[in-house]
């Protein structure tokens, strides 16, 4: 693929433009920014504030919560409100509650402060991601987004872990303040024409599909939030050295750009849905294993094999669900979706933790949640393979 064909189409899309796409893939690096950096952030408040692992699950789930909540509400009113107006409103959420955090470090406060920095988060990052899937060629747009996503989390991950409680919270606020010059970027109307021959043969496709691909982002992402929220957790109970398991966690994002250029690899050269499940199978088997078996060799197999299998399971997810409806609804619930998941899978963590279940039981969610996601496609591959 050439690099820049992405960023220099020449169609009448407003979205295939370089500034609406470059402004969407970083929109989508800061919206996600807390997600990323969830197993750092999360050692912060434990080493930090003092939370307790229960109360860090709570916390990160609130956080996620509301990127859920702020998703949804951008995905009924894009159609109706300026996706400018929806970025500022976003912006002013999320700085407002990022400014507060640094002045309030009690556990209630911080769980509803983080539920509305989530919620502004949420409108920033579906506006973002609805650009992104507005693109005539939304698979390749989002591989462009992961492989970045894969950059900015291995920067993130080594930068966070040295600052304070309160620089973390600043690094938050300055990415969004960076933003504000560039939102008069973005389009202000959805896709009406010009649209390539691949979205018009999937848009005919019935509208069931993208929100069944919502209903798969949602359950797979449980698996995700589960396992990166307790991934460092569950390194330091097993015995394992705090700074080297984090170091690992760190280096092991580096396979992420394996990931996104496997992809598109296999997205040129063969069907997709085959080797979706496939990388299922795998995702199933490289978390389950920490439930069976906590060695350090383990760790390391099961956090590098995470890392690359869940960019290559994006790439297909987001793309799919873009192609699939046109309209920008369902790309601007991908946020939402994913943010839901994430949501239910630490907090379903957190009380696993509190029944003495261990983290054992939580990489068995993992398991099944990744297992569950595979049953959906399989279905629906054997239902339209014809």
């Amino acid at each position: 693929m050439n690099t820049f064909s992405i960023i220099s189409s020449s169609s009448d899309n407003p979205f295939d433009r370089r500034g609406p796409f470059l402004l969407s893939l970083f929109m989508t690096l800061v919206g996600y920014s807390v997600l990323v950096a969830l197993p750092a952030i999360n050692s912060a408040w434990v080493d930090q504030l003092g939370f307790t692992d229960v109360e860090v699950n709570r916390v990160a789930s609130a956080d996620l919560l509301g990127l859920f909540l702020g998703a949804v509400a951008t995905s009924v009113l894009i159609r109706s409100w300026s996706r400018q107006t929806l970025t500022y409103l976003g912006i002013v959420l999320a700085i407002s509650a990022n400014a507060l955090c640094t002045q309030y470090v009690d556990y209630e406060t911080t769980l509803a402060l983080r539920l509305l920095a989530g919620f502004g988060s949420g409108f920033y990052t579906a506006v973002a991601v609805a650009g992104l899937g507005a693109h005539s060629k939304p698979r390749e747009a989002f591989n462009w987004m992961l492989l970045a996503f894969a950059i900015s989390q291995f920067l993130e991950l080594q930068l966070i872990p040295h600052l304070t409680m309160n620089g973390i919270y600043m690094f938050f606020i300055v990415t969004y303040v960076v933003t504000i010059p560039f939102v008069r970027l973005i389009p202000t109307v959805a896709v009406t024409s010009g649209e390539p021959i691949e979205a018009q043969q999937d848009a005919k496709g019935p509208t069931s599909l993208a929100w069944i691909g919502i209903v798969a982002i949602v359950i797979s992402y449980i698996n995700i939030g589960a396992y990166w929220a307790n991934i460092d957790l569950a390194a330091e109970a097993a015995g394992l050295d705090g700074e080297w398991s984090a170091q690992v966690i760190s280096w092991s994002v580096l396979l992420s750009f394996f990931g996104c250029f496997g992809a598109m690899y296999v997205l040129k050269r063969f069907d997709y849905e085959r080797p979706l499940l496939l990388t299922f199978l795998l995702m199933i088997a490289a978390v389950g294993l920490l439930a069976v078996n906590f060695t350090a060799a383990v760790f390391v197999l099961s956090v590098a094999t995470f890392n690359f299998l869940w960019i290559f399971i994006d790439v297909y997810q987001m793309g799919g669900v873009s192609v699939a409806d046109r309209s920008g609804s369902a790309a601007a619930f991908i946020p939402g979706a994913q943010g839901l998941g994430q949501t239910i899978g630490p907090f379903a963590a957190s009380f696993m933790l509190d029944f003495g279940w261990g983290f054992e039981g939580i990489f068995v969610l993992c398991a099944l949640s990744a297992a569950l996601a595979f049953t959906i496609y399989g279905v629906v591959y054997l239902s339209n393979r014809e």
